[in-house]
């Protein structure tokens, strides 16, 4: 069977991972995400996309019950090394954020930095995919359970987007899809496709499913805040809750 375009470049960046700019912030991440949370030592942590385990791992090592779903068998199998290294103990499951189902219920969940949302294949869906991860998560969440997610923006993408980019079938306005190659540290090309969104968007995405949005904020990799999106940012960070009963 062949690969997801996301599953096999994950697979051949999985021992560079952590060398990217991107990654060097975890524990300020993981500052950030606790005190909005506000778990009590011991709850439940669903971590979508969760890589090399950079945030289940910090999490594991910060005393809550941690469990990593990532499509990629490399990226799994890094973060496994490195969790035995830190002497913590979280549990990786294999599988597609966007079919996946969880027989447990859990306190809080994040899907960050494209782990899974806003990656989309050549062949998915562009609204539907990531819609299908929102609906997953909710699935998961107890009543109550908050959720952080991190998204890609449109608002710096479409910037620096032109009429020949449209022509030429790099960017697509009418599922807000970028199209490349992406190339992987062994040199291999991917061709793949990326979902932008504007904040207005995520927010109608996370009501449909059922999602009380809290908070709206730039989620820029390095500048998180509780500050406004702005044209510069790279991601979007949405905030929301799984409603009481």
């Amino acid at each position: 069977m062949k690969k997801h375009e996301w599953e096999e470049f994950f697979d051949r960046e999985a021992d560079y991972y952590l060398q990217e700019p991107f990654t060097k912030h975890t524990k300020k991440e993981i500052d950030f995400l606790l005190e909005e949370f506000k778990l009590p030592e011991g709850a439940k942590i669903l971590d979508v996309g969760c890589g090399v385990g950079r945030h289940s791992i910090e999490l594991a090592k910060r005393g809550y019950r941690v469990t990593g779903i990532d499509i990629s068998q490399k990226m799994l199998e890094k973060a496994k090394e490195w969790a035995q290294k830190k002497d913590v103990e979280v549990e990786l499951i294999k599988a597609d954020a966007a079919r996946f189902e969880c027989n447990e219920e859990f306190d809080a969940a994040i899907c960050l930095c494209e782990g899974a949302f806003s990656l989309v294949g050549l062949s998915d869906d562009p609204i539907e995919h990531d819609l299908a991860i929102l609906r997953n998560i909710y699935k998961s969440l107890k009543p109550g359970g908050k959720f952080i997610l991190t998204a890609l923006s449109a608002l710096s993408r479409i910037k620096k987007a032109t009429n020949e980019d449209i022509a030429n079938g790099v960017f697509d306005p009418n599922t807000m899809t970028f199209f490349e190659e992406l190339k992987a540290p062994d040199g291999t090309k991917i061709p793949i496709r990326e979902r932008v969104y504007v904040p207005t968007e995520l927010y109608l995405m996370f009501k449909m499913v059922g999602f009380e949005v809290k908070a709206i904020w730039g989620g820029t990799a390095g500048r998180w805040g509780k500050r406004k999106v702005d044209m510069d940012d790279i991601e979007i960070m949405v905030v929301a809750e799984k409603p009481r009963e």
